[in-house]
């Protein structure tokens, strides 16, 4: 609602600024424009969308400032809260003088009425006047900006939103300027003068009077409201310290009290923690979620937070938005999030923000003699080679439906199964095999008079459960799989190094794929750091001997 009432406000200020502009050109465009925006706003549809947003953003507005236990606004919300504060007082001449006059007393003001007001008649509400749609303007710049920078496409067109953002008002500006000067030009004439401030157009003085006895009240109402939700605020203070308290332990030890009500996000801020959020505690951007630890259940999550964490494929007994639990009893969390996590990190949350526990294939690829493929060349020449290397491998990858997740120097580790089942992730895995050497093997070919020998590589395919999530440093975060199957991978490239071939698949992989390794050699590896060994199939040739597992390679065609 808050959403969806400011977006309409919004583009009222925005209708109105553009009209505004149009004084550039003239102040008969500056009614022209007039007469279109009283289309879309006088209205019965537009009217009723108007007012009801105006009223819906108000209150909210007040039932925000209540909310809000602590008073820890950064810069951002602080500007946010106290221009949409301003707003209301500022707007009650205008809308008493505009559309309440309109709808009272038939009094339909143009722009050259408006302008003789506020430049000629009263020149303290022209300022006023300029300062209220600079206000409005920014509250409704900050509340998109708090939206919109969510979205993984707002860095691409942040510059182009913010030279619109910043050319809108200019030309406004100016164009209010050269109307004003227009009519100060025509009100030198005493018959242009008389016509335009006519009773007709601007109100008798009993109806100015009641006017301005109705702008009056509404300040009253406004600055009571006000005054209202602050000692709401006071009173609820007041009934928390003697309803009880809760304590929230946090890794390093740290225990916080405080008072009944109280969400996790704003305890946090409240002993000066620092605790990722991004959205102001309005569950959108999921930055502040923490694991929820213990075995006492914390309370059922409302069903904006329910519908947050499904979207995220979270499991709300466990994970929690910290602007949206409000315990009931003495709770122990650990924040997901680094703290100084920026709207990238919000932007790759979507598909891999909560670890967990799955099935997967890892298949670790190498480049053989790297170092001797770089002696003798420009540094910028073995790298050329090595992201050719990588970029073939990659490629071949892709096409099998797996996804190359980190390169590590001259290798990289790829993942097959994030969005499939066990069978089809083996089966995808194996089909990479031919796939693989069969782009390394033109790359070869394409590089044979620079490197004179062929390219040789090992490949290591291994599957099992693992735990996959984000790692990393602040914003330096990657997305990988940390458990034993890795390491078997790894070591099964290794090994293909001392036999002398170019892949080595676990009997595992063949089995969940349902394929059959018949044919290929197997042998029991002995890895380092396991005590069991692992049964394997050598393939020396990978092109042509994985080629023969047809009905592996089917599953790339299906």
């Amino acid at each position: 609602m808050r959403l969806a009432s400011g977006l309409v406000l919004f583009t009222y200020v925005g209708t109105h600024l553009l009209n505004h502009s149009l004084g550039n050109a003239s102040l008969g465009w500056l009614e022209r424009g007039l007469l279109v925006q009283k289309f879309i706003w006088q209205g019965w549809l537009g009217t009723t969308a108007l007012y009801g947003a105006l009223a819906t953003h108000f209150f909210l507005g007040l039932w925000a400032l209540y909310e809000r236990r602590s008073l820890h606004w950064t810069a951002s919300e602080l500007a946010q809260l106290v221009l949409g504060l301003c707003i209301p007082p500022l707007l009650a001449t205008h809308l008493a003088n505009t559309r309440i006059s309109f709808a009272a007393f038939g009094l339909d003001k143009g722009y050259a009425q408006l302008l003789y007001s506020l430049w000629l008649a009263s020149p303290f509400f022209g300022w006023l006047q300029l300062v209220l749609l600079t206000v409005a303007w920014l509250h409704g710049c900050y509340g998109i900006y708090f939206w919109l920078r969510l979205k993984p496409w707002f860095s691409a067109w942040r510059s182009v939103l913010l030279s619109a953002a910043v050319l809108l008002p200019v030309l406004a500006l100016l164009g209010y300027v050269q109307g004003g000067r227009d009519v100060m030009a025509l009100a030198r004439d005493p018959a242009w003068r008389a016509g335009a401030i006519q009773p007709a157009f601007t109100g008798t003085d009993a109806q100015n009077l009641w006017l301005t006895e109705l702008r009056d009240g509404f300040l009253v109402f406004d600055g009571g409201a006000l005054l209202l939700v602050l000692l709401a605020r006071l009173v609820r203070t007041m009934r928390e310290r003697w309803a009880g308290r809760f304590c929230v332990r946090y890794p390093d030890g740290r225990e916080v009290y405080a008072p009944l009500g109280f969400s996790v996000l704003e305890v946090s801020r409240m002993a000066g923690i620092p605790h990722a959020s991004a959205c102001g505690g309005r569950a959108r951007c999921t930055l502040c979620r923490v694991r929820v630890l213990g075995d006492a259940p914390a309370p059922a999550p409302a069903e904006i937070e329910r519908r947050v964490l499904a979207r995220m494929g979270a499991d709300w007994h466990s994970i929690r938005l910290a602007c949206q639990l409000r315990p009931t009893h003495d709770i122990s969390v650990w924040p997901l999030v680094p703290p100084a996590a920026s709207n990238a990190f919000v932007q790759r949350r979507q598909l891999r923000a909560i670890a967990e526990e799955r099935f997967a294939a890892f298949m670790f690829v190498d480049m053989r003699d790297s170092t001797g493929l770089a002696a003798g060349r420009l540094p910028f020449d073995a790298i050329f080679v090595v992201n050719r290397f990588l970029s073939a491998v990659s490629a071949a990858v892709v096409q099998a439906g797996g996804l190359p997740n980190q390169f590590l120097g001259d290798g990289l580790l790829a993942i097959f199964g994030l969005g499939t089942d066990p069978a089809t992730a083996c089966r995808q895995a194996l089909a990479a095999l031919p796939l693989v050497a069969a782009n390394i093997g033109q790359l070869s070919a394409a590089l044979e008079q620079e490197l004179r020998k062929p390219i040789r590589f090992g490949i290591g395919l291994h599957c099992g459960r693992t735990v996959m999530g984000e790692i990393g440093f602040r914003d330096h975060v990657t997305f990988t799989a940390i458990g034993d199957p890795l390491n078997v991978a790894a070591r099964l490239e290794e090994l293909t190094k001392e036999i002398g071939c170019e892949a080595i698949v676990s009997d595992d992989v063949f089995r969940n794929a349902g394929v059959s390794g018949e044919g290929l050699p197997q042998i029991a590896a002995r890895l380092r750091g396991r005590h069991e060994p692992v049964l394997v199939r050598v393939l020396h040739d990978a092109e042509r001997d994985a080629a023969g597992l047809g009905s592996a390679v089917a599953i790339r065609r299906e």
